[in-house]
């Protein structure tokens, strides 16, 4: 038995204080006082490089809870955490989410080395189009602005005017002075854009790629109705990369953060959280009184993250998981996401 006075006790009972709530767990996993002196030990272990290499972890919400609670030191979504890497004074940057969003990283903080935990983690959006793509139409539409999605490459950036996120993309939108937005990569935020600039009496025409989201656009109407019928009072929690059937549906469509902040200060009996399964696990630890019914699905790419690989690049990076971005494209890239921060606010 080990003794309730060591480092890896109390790094253990730690973890249990945050974790004994998440019942949506990837691997079905109860979140007791065993399964957390599992993991305890690489958590101690990351810790203590975090500080010996003055490095910072970036983490998004739809990652592991044991990567978010366990050594994040940041954790949230998209725009979250670019204004921290845009902020971040390390010397290392371990991105736990997925590729586009490290190589963010590296263009606001191209000091910084970034790494990511495993170079497969890709993004169904992000892709889905390339910079060459985004050439050709503009070519196309000569004289329009490009406006491009965060979960996009680089290059992708690099070929765009301005980056939106999802919790700035109708405002940024709405006050372009163009009529005519090129609209990179997901059409279904593009819907749901369009839809919302209507109801604003706002005059867009939207063009927009092809692409979409692996999780969210998955959800469907006949899912919510079920929900609806089973569990009286529910509030049903969508993410706009979903369909626009299922957005007129919700009584709730946002942001990662806004989903959670209007989960936090809302009062239903239930919630059915249309988005990727790590934001239940979120909500389960910081608002552990609400009740989540099934809906959320899992990223196949967010869930290649591990504290395991953590370590590793930590300790010894490889070749393939250091970001590095040619500083031309990166220079270009970064004035996309300047426009961002310029048109949106940083809070």
């Amino acid at each position: 038995m080990i003794a309730t006075d060591t480092p890896l006790e109390a790094e253990a009972e730690r973890l249990l204080k945050l974790l004994m709530n998440v019942a949506c767990d990837p691997h079905g996993r109860t979140w007791n006082l065993e399964t957390c002196r599992e993991i305890a030990p690489l958590t101690l272990e990351i810790n203590r490089l975090k500080r010996e290499k003055n490095a910072v972890i970036l983490a998004h919400s739809y990652v592991e809870p044991e990567i978010i609670y366990g050594v994040a030191d940041f954790r949230g979504d998209s725009y979250y955490l670019s204004l921290q890497a845009k902020k971040s004074q390390a010397a290392v940057i371990v991105f736990a989410g997925v590729v586009f969003m490290a190589e963010t990283a590296k263009i606001l903080s191209p000091a910084a080395t970034v790494v990511v935990p495993d170079r497969g983690s890709g993004c169904s959006l992000a892709d889905s189009i390339t910079g060459e793509d985004v050439r050709q139409l503009k070519a196309l539409y000569p004289g329009s602005p490009v406006v491009c999605y965060i979960n996009s490459t680089a290059e992708v950036k690099a070929e765009s005017d301005v980056c939106v996120t999802s919790g700035n993309v109708y405002d940024i939108v709405a006050n372009l002075p163009s009529r005519r937005i090129l609209f990179v990569p997901d059409r279904l935020m593009a819907e749901n854009v369009r839809a919302e600039m209507k109801r604003r009496g706002v005059d867009k025409d939207i063009i927009s790629s092809d692409g979409t989201c692996l999780v969210h656009d998955e959800f469907t109407a006949a899912q919510i109705a079920e929900a609806r019928a089973q569990f009286p009072g529910l509030k049903v929690v969508a993410h706009p990369e979903c369909t626009p059937e299922v957005a007129a549906l919700a009584d709730f469509v946002g942001s990662t953060g806004a989903m959670m902040k209007y989960v936090k200060t809302s009062s239903a009996p239930y919630y059915l959280m249309l988005t990727e399964c790590g934001l239940v696990g979120r909500l389960e630890v910081e608002a552990p009184e609400k009740n989540f019914i099934g809906g959320c699905r899992l990223c196949p790419y967010m869930k290649l993250n591990s504290l395991e690989k953590i370590r590793d690049a930590l300790q010894a990076p490889r070749p393939d998981q250091i970001v590095t971005l040619d500083e031309g494209l990166r220079q270009k890239a970064q004035h996309c996401i300047d426009r961002m921060f310029e048109l949106a606010p940083q809070d």
